[in-house]
């Protein structure tokens, strides 16, 4: 079964971060993902660009809104994912757990319902 792993931080804190600090989390990041590759359950990942960034589309009664910038005013921000094959959610929630953004963030594991 494939699972989403979806990365949530605080992009405020990120942005505050040290050359270092950026260094030492790409390490982490790059040496995660390497594990996943090797154990043959990563199917896909990206890291996401700033908030900023974001356009969300709404469409009520026929008439389409942009709004310039996230829907969800949070604390935590959808950083970046990972999609992975795992027998079981078990599973998936000890792969959540390894990953670098358990540790400052939080990571939402969710099933992915496949529609084909």
């Amino acid at each position: 079964m494939q699972y989403l792993l979806m990365i949530y931080s605080e992009e405020a804190a990120e942005m505050k971060a040290t050359p270092e600090q950026i260094t030492q989390t790409m390490v982490a990041y790059r040496a995660y993902t390497e594990a996943l590759r090797k154990a043959g359950a990563l199917v896909a990942s990206d890291r996401l660009k700033p908030t900023s960034t974001a356009t969300t589309v709404h469409v009520a009664n026929g008439k389409t809104e942009v709004l310039n910038g996230p829907y969800a005013e949070t604390r935590e921000q959808l950083g970046g994912y990972y999609q992975i094959e795992a027998k079981d959610l078990d599973e998936a929630l000890s792969w959540a757990a390894r990953c670098p953004g358990a540790t400052g963030g939080k990571i939402e594991v969710r099933p992915i319902w496949s529609m084909t």
